[in-house]
């Protein structure tokens, strides 16, 4: 019974926990909204693009996950924290996002609702889909799980990023730490390499998978990314009465050059 009772306990903590995260990121997203106003028009055009891209990013990450066969660099942290906390691996990436986001605020950095919507969606999705994966022992159809995760993680970072909504939050750490001087490669080497030491350190899975997306992924969002982007947004400047009319809502950043997703 206490056994019982405890699970019950963990499962409203997770659950508390979720809904903290979406409240949070939504508090986020709404002030963007009131910032940085864009034609609605754009925005119905753009939000389901960058929607349809946060899904495919997590659907990646959980076939990552179902492979065994290791994880990207920042799931290796996200996977070792879960493996320490007893949390789900979404609720983890969620939590590291807003993490992360917090980061933004002495960087200067500015948020997009692209951003926001990466903070929350993924983990989400990798929640609601890896127990829908069966797992498998054959090596051969692991090694096709990662190799797909990875395609599906790069065609999701095309529409996500070509949708010009704003940076996920591990990419606008990157490039606020341009401030002090590094360039893109450094910044990205550096982050990346401390993210992966840290993740091994609390037990996250290193491995094919790890190499592969370090590998493929630069190349596959290099092709998909200019086929899948829009135009960029401009900067506009609506009048109060359109502002308060509704004609105009959420600002999202210009999109930053490519550097390797989230």
């Amino acid at each position: 019974m206490i056994a019982s009772m405890m699970a019950v306990v963990s499962s409203s903590t997770v659950v508390g926990l979720k809904w903290v995260t979406v409240v949070v990121v939504s508090a986020i997203a709404f002030v963007q909204l009131r910032r940085h106003p864009i034609p609605r028009a754009e925005l119905i055009r753009r939000l389901p693009r960058c929607l349809a891209g946060l899904f495919c990013f997590g659907v990646g990450i959980a076939v990552f996950f179902a492979a065994h066969l290791g994880n990207p660099p920042w799931d290796v942290l996200h996977g070792g924290l879960s493996k320490r906390t007893g949390l789900p691996v979404g609720l983890i990436i969620n939590i590291v996002g807003i993490t992360v986001l917090c980061l933004w605020v002495p960087l200067k950095e500015r948020i997009g609702l692209g951003t926001a919507l990466n903070t929350v969606v993924i983990g989400l999705v990798v929640d609601m889909v890896r127990p829908a994966i069966p797992d498998v022992n054959a090596l051969w159809l692991r090694v096709l799980m990662a190799l797909a995760a990875t395609l599906i993680i790069g065609f999701g970072s095309g529409l996500y990023i070509g949708s010009g909504l704003g940076a996920g939050p591990r990419d606008g750490l990157m490039l606020g730490l341009r401030r002090f001087g590094m360039s893109m490669r450094v910044a990205r080497s550096l982050v990346e390499a401390v993210t992966l030491v840290v993740g091994v350190l609390l037990g996250g899975r290193v491995g094919f998978s790890t190499v592969a997306f370090l590998v493929l992924i630069g190349p596959v969002v290099q092709f998909l990314l200019p086929r899948m982007s829009l135009p960029p947004l401009a900067e506009p400047t609506p009048s109060a009465s359109s502002v308060a009319a509704g004609d105009y809502l959420a600002p999202p950043p210009a999109s930053p050059p490519y550097t390797r997703p989230r």
